[in-house]
C-alpha cells in the first residue's frame, strides 16, 4: 500500500495552559465546583486565543475526582471533531486505560460540559461510558453566537436517560454564558456557521 501524500497521525494535547487553571488534586464535591472547571477551561481557551468558548471536565462521579478536561481545539488541530466534549472523553479513556468510562472495573464517571452538547457530542455522550451529563449554558446562549448546534431534540435527551444516563442542564447558566459573550466580544472564529 503507498504511503499518504501527509503525516497520517493524529496527536491531540492539552495547550500549555491547562496545569496552570486546572487543580488536578483536589475533590470536587458538587455540581458547582464541578461546572466551574469546564467554564474555566473554556475560559481560559478564549482569553489565551487556543479555541472556541467551550470546555469539559469528566469526574469520577462518588470521589469528585477529575479524571480529565477538554477544550475545543477544532481551529488549533483544524479537526472538526475536536470539541470540548470530545476532547475530554479522548483523555479520560486514555487515562483510564479503556475505550470506555463504563466498565465494571472502572468507577462510574460524569461529564460536565460549559454549554450543552452539539448533536455529535450528544452522540458521542452515549458511547463515552459516562452515566451523566451536566451542562451550562444552553443551545439557545450558543445560537445566539451563529454555531451551529446540529439536530438535538428533546427525544435526543430522553434517548440518553432512557438508557441510564442522567440529565442536568443550566447549572451556572450565566457564567457559561459569560464566556460566550466573551468570545463574541473577542470576535472569535465562527467555525460551524
Amino acid at each position: 500500500m503507498p504511503s499518504a501524500p501527509f503525516d497520517a497521525v493524529i496527536h491531540v494535547e492539552y495547550p500549555e495552559w491547562v496545569d496552570a487553571v486546572v487543580d488536578w488534586d483536589r475533590s470536587y464535591a458538587t455540581d458547582e465546583d464541578r461546572m466551574r472547571v469546564a467554564i474555566a477551561v473554556s475560559r481560559a481557551n478564549v482569553e489565551r486565543a487556543t479555541g472556541g468558548p467551550f470546555g469539559a471536565a469528566i469526574f469520577e462521579m462518588e470521589t469528585g475526582r477529575l479524571v480529565s478536561v477538554g477544550m475545543n481545539s477544532v481551529m488549533r488541530f483544524n479537526n472538526c471533531a475536536l470539541h470540548g466534549e470530545m476532547v475530554a472523553f479522548m483523555m479520560a479513556q486514555r487515562r483510564v486505560g479503556s475505550f470506555t468510562l463504563h466498565s465494571p472495573a472502572l468507577p462510574a464517571h460524569e461529564l460536565h460540559t460549559s454549554c450543552e452538547p452539539c448533536a455529535m457530542c450528544l452522540g458521542a455522550t452515549l458511547w463515552s461510558g459516562v452515566r451523566r451529563v451536566v451542562s451550562g449554558a444552553a443551545r439557545e446562549d450558543a445560537s445566539k453566537l451563529s454555531f451551529e448546534e446540529g439536530p438535538v431534540f428533546p427525544e435526543s435527551y430522553k434517548y440518553l436517560e432512557d438508557r441510564g444516563i442522567r440529565v442536568a442542564r443550566s447549572v451556572l447558566r450565566d457564567e457559561a454564558r459569560a464566556v460566550l459573550e466573551l468570545y463574541r466580544a473577542k470576535s472569535g472564529t465562527i467555525y460551524n456557521g
